[in-house]
């Protein structure tokens, strides 16, 4: 029999690519990983890592396995909340992970709300941008995954549960003394020949797509994924540039100022996550509670 703990120690080397290395980060001994890799290896019947010196390389049935082990473990995970918060523990613990301008604006207050209701539960949260905090959802290593996109793709998230939370409207951000900082509104097009400042090549895509849609290509002057510092740049006279509305939140934007950019682009903002870890009472409770920040966002 295939026991979970097991499965566990499998994906950790794996991930790691070794028993030493498996063993750090599972928070235990080298020769415990190898006796239970022997254990699981025994259950199976067959091979599941090949060892060649220092490196270590899965079998075809070792991979298979690793494949299934995501799915497995979170089912596990499901069925053990779930028998918790029916035998009356009243105990959860859910682990987020949140793009950086979520983190200091959504879940502030949805984990708030989610402390005062239920003391019991207890959230961890971490930052990635997706496409990663989609991967660590699929691949086991958080719970719940505030995530965005423009546009959806075909058949993107399919496999997820897509909690939509809100439309984020992209804004343009000008030097107070831009001669467009007046303006109610700005068409894309008049900021043609000004330096921009924008994020890394991935971040700047949507960005690139609507600026080459209005006949021109941005000339970008300064890169970088720091909202504050794209405020500071474009306070200091620096260039332009556009930021989703929930990214100014929690930023002054000190010698600069928002305008309505024309053609409007959103961001859709959503929480994910797997099916069998919705029906967890813990999980399921932090989705409605980012659920309602959105709504007072």
């Amino acid at each position: 029999m295939i026991e979970a703990r097991h499965l566990r120690v499998l994906r950790a080397v794996a991930a790691t690519g070794s028993f030493s290395a498996a063993a750090r980060e599972l928070g235990c001994t080298q020769p415990a990983v190898s006796q239970q890799m022997k254990a699981l290896e025994s259950s199976a019947g067959t091979p599941l890592l090949i060892r060649t010196g220092r490196e270590m390389r899965l079998t075809q049935a070792g991979e298979a396995l690793v494949r299934h082990a995501s799915g497995i473990l979170a089912g596990l995970t499901a069925a053990e909340e779930e028998v918790a918060a029916i035998a009356g523990l009243r105990a959860g613990r859910v682990r987020l992970v949140s793009f950086p301008s979520g983190s200091s604006t959504l879940v502030p207050t949805a984990l708030a709300a989610l402390r005062a209701a239920h003391p019991g539960t207890r959230v961890s949260l971490v930052e990635a941008e997706p496409p990663r905090s989609v991967e660590m959802l699929r691949d086991g290593d958080c719970d719940v995954a505030l995530a965005f996109r423009y546009g959806a793709g075909p058949a993107e998230w399919d496999d997820l549960v897509v909690r939509p939370l809100l439309a984020d409207r992209l804004v343009g951000l000008v030097p107070d003394s831009h001669r467009l900082a007046d303006a109610e509104s700005v068409g894309i097009a008049e900021l043609a020949d000004e330096p921009w400042i924008a994020g890394c090549p991935r971040c700047r895509r949507q960005l690139v797509e609507v600026c080459e849609e209005a006949g021109f290509t941005p000339r970008i002057d300064f890169a970088t994924d720091d909202y504050p510092a794209v405020v500071g740049l474009v306070g200091a006279g620096l260039g332009v540039a556009v930021l989703p509305r929930l990214a100014l939140e929690s930023v002054r934007p000190k010698g600069a100022r928002t305008v309505a950019v024309e053609p409007a682009v959103e961001r859709e903002i959503v929480a994910l996550t797997l099916p069998d870890l919705a029906q967890v009472p813990a999980v399921a409770a932090t989705l409605d509670e980012l659920s309602r920040a959105a709504t007072r966002a």
